[in-house]
């Protein structure tokens, strides 16, 4: 072959060119001990390489001669921190690693604290919705496992964490399918922060809105148009509350017999709100609803004592409007033209009928109400621990085991801290959702709000107390929904958080860097809890509904063990909002007081408030507080 000719590539016996390859050392010898173990899964694999003499070349035809499906640069990136393991492929590289530098399964898979759920997990057959919620809640081998076992472990991802595997969790969301509540205008009905009244195709007839228009005027109005009188004012929480159960109440009378709903059929434009003077009405209603339940709530009662309010003599909206029982029509199988015709003989008389009716019948039904929702379902695992304020703190500690790198991931570690924060304010403070969520903040060596500035606002604030030396949270009493009670005593709420557990360091991390990076180049709505703003939603504040799913998220991904990752801190726990956690503090103030004073001081609220509906003092955290006490008799004794 003369010196320009070409190589014989079609002769397989050709000797190609340069040195040959080294051959693959399965297992490579360490150069030193293994006596240095960082915690970053990024040094720790650099420093493995390093070890065992491994480039990313090489390592990468190791790992190609196991079937490890990556390439050179990425295991380059992965060294130096550039990119992390987010797909089964590649956490299955980590696995032939590990075996090839013959460390302990998990030492470098241990390592990684993922921030973003493995990619390619999702079974087939489901939607891209469901997908994306499934994804971190799957166990790495997901795929690789049995058609069987691939089964259990959606069902108990779905019932345990998407939806909540409460009874009431289950039956709402069948109703929710089949919306039939009529949707009044803002103007009429105001709306509560982040939640939508009634459905989007079922607007509420024009009479019905008007009429609903001067009910809400009547009991919002600071003062009362001439002529008419009241006993009591809705704020426009309460407003907007009665508006949707009202909306509700319309919706089930307009809605059809025949579809699933089962409603009364009613023409929309013959509804008004004299309807509500007529107990025929009344009881096809609180009937219907038990119906479509299976039993009587308290919800049907509280219904009833609204109706009594609205026909009550000199006080009731209805008793002072006899102009609507020329807008009654009939409903069939509900309401009769006899029964219209004896409201319309005497308004004052049909009224004092239905007044008694109503407390007759709320009375009937508390008899036999039981609870739909028990709040303390979900968070069982946390009210029967020792100490339910311990148990709970377990989740901001799962939280920080698995807070990702701000150098390399900054939004996610953003959001996480956001999170954290977010469960161990709600744990200090005790304050509702809304006290929580609108909180604003005044960062170090700004001027703090004055109180009556808050008290416009009815807001509260997190702000720098010099004479502390903390941060405190200050929120005026008109912020609370329980404004009026005695624990208040028209004095403002204040509170120094104390810096335990690295608060302080997480406050003010927050408030220098991940909190402009959530907000980027959005308007900042001023509170201290923002949403991550991103393309499509330029609006960074929290509403109700936002802010409670952001909670529910932090419940399902650090909250509730996860038996099939070996994520999450509490066994047996259900997702929840943010409200569960005055059920926390009562409860554990309780356990160890036994005072339902004391348990009341924790929530800003009264003992009975307690009793009724926050603290789960059963009879054997009673006994065994008593037991305390006594057996201390038999310790001087001994």
């Amino acid at each position: 072959m003369s010196a320009c000719a070409s190589p014989d590539l079609s002769n397989p016996s050709a000797r190609k060119r340069g040195r040959p390859p080294l051959p693959v050392v399965l297992h490579p010898d360490p150069q030193w001990p293994d006596d240095d173990d960082p915690e970053d899964f990024h040094e720790a694999l650099a420093g493995q390489m390093k070890r065992h003499g491994d480039t990313a070349h090489s390592l990468h035809r190791a790992v190609k001669s196991q079937d490890g499906l990556t390439d050179r640069k990425t295991l380059s990136e992965w060294r130096r921190g550039m990119k992390s393991p987010q797909t089964p492929a590649s956490l299955k590289v980590i696995d032939l690693i590990e075996f090839r530098y013959r460390l302990e399964p998990g030492r470098l898979r241990g390592k990684l604290k993922p921030h973003r759920a493995t990619k390619g997990q999702a079974p087939t057959g489901v939607g891209t919705a469901e997908a994306r919620r499934l994804a971190w809640h799957l166990p790495d081998d997901f795929r690789q496992r049995s058609a069987k076992e691939q089964a259990e472990i959606l069902a108990w991802v779905r019932k345990r964490i998407l939806t909540g595997g409460t009874a009431y969790s289950l039956y709402h969301s069948k109703a929710a399918r089949h919306r039939f509540a009529f949707r009044f205008d803002e103007a009429s009905v105001p709306t509560r922060e982040g939640r939508q009244t009634g459905s989007a195709n079922l607007a509420a007839p024009p009479q019905l809105q008007a009429e609903m228009r001067s009910l809400i005027q009547f009991k919002s109005a600071t003062l009362t148009d001439l002529g008419f009188q009241r006993s009591g004012v809705w704020g426009p929480e309460t407003a907007a509350q009665r508006g949707e159960h009202l909306a509700l109440l319309f919706g089930a009378l307009a809605a059809s017999s025949d579809g699933e709903v089962k409603g009364a059929g009613a023409v929309p434009e013959d509804l008004s709100l004299a309807l509500l003077v007529c107990p025929p009405v009344w009881d096809w209603y609180i009937q219907w609803r038990e119906q479509r339940r299976g039993f009587f709530t308290g919800w049907e009662s509280e219904m009833l004592l609204l109706a009594a309010a609205l026909t009550r003599v000199e006080f009731g909206w209805l008793r002072q409007c006899p102009w609507l029982a020329e807008r009654l029509r009939p409903i069939p199988g509900v309401l009769t033209q006899a029964d219209i015709e004896t409201v319309q003989a005497d308004w004052d008389v049909a009224c004092e009928r239905m007044n008694r009716h109503a407390l007759s019948r709320a009375r009937e039904v508390q008899r036999v109400a039981r609870v739909h929702r028990d709040p303390f379902e979900p968070l069982l695992p946390i009210l029967e621990a020792a100490s339910p304020v311990g148990e709970y703190l377990k989740i901001a500690e799962e939280v920080l085991r698995y807070m990702p790198d701000a150098r390399r991931h900054p939004r996610a570690a953003a959001e996480t801290v956001r999170g954290f924060l977010m469960l161990r304010l709600g744990l200090h403070l005790g304050v509702r959702q809304k006290n929580l969520r609108q909180m604003l903040v005044c960062p170090k060596g700004k001027t703090p709000r004055r109180e009556r500035e808050l008290e416009q606002l009815k807001r509260g604030e997190l702000r720098w107390s010099d004479r502390d030396g903390g941060w405190e949270v200050f929120i005026p009493c008109a912020a609370f929904k329980n404004a009026g009670s005695a624990y208040f005593s028209k004095k403002p709420f204040r509170l120094v958080l104390p810096d335990l557990g690295g608060l302080y360091a997480m406050i003010d991390a927050y408030l220098e860097r991940h909190r402009a990076l959530l907000l980027a180049n959005a308007n900042d709505p001023g509170t201290f809890f923002i949403k991550t703003v991103k393309a499509k939603s330029r609006d960074a504040a929290y509403n109700q509904t936002t802010f409670y799913e952001a909670w529910r998220l932090m419940i399902q991904r650090y909250g509730i063990r996860n038996p099939w990752t070996g994520r999450g801190a509490i066994e047996g726990l259900l997702p929840h909002g943010p409200h569960s956690v005055r059920d926390v503090l009562a409860t554990h103030v309780l356990k160890v007081t036994g005072s339902y004073e004391q348990a009341s001081y924790a929530i800003q609220d009264t003992p009975k408030t307690v009793a009724d509906h926050y603290g789960r003092f059963l009879p054997q955290d009673k006994a065994a507080l008593a037991a305390k006490v006594l057996n201390e008799v038999w310790n001087v004794a001994a």
